[in-house]
């Protein structure tokens, strides 16, 4: 039995993959409020690599209501 418990690290970068089990919101949803300036906006690093900032994923699921993006 696992008694392991995932968290997402306070700082650093992640790929969606490593945020989703995190988030309450499809992964559609989740980018197009990013694209609204709603939630953290994905950083590209090439045509197939895009992250995350863990800071503004953990600010954002502490009051996901009123996330804006750049403040």
């Amino acid at each position: 039995m696992n008694n392991h418990q995932e968290t997402l690290p306070l700082i650093g970068k992640s790929r969606f993959s490593a945020i989703k089990k995190f988030l309450p919101v499809s992964k559609e949803t989740f980018r197009k409020m990013g694209m609204a300036g709603k939630a953290p906006k994905p950083e590209r690093l090439g045509i197939r690599c895009t992250f995350y900032d863990n800071a503004e994923i953990h600010k954002w699921l502490k009051d996901p209501a009123n996330y804006r993006a750049g403040e």
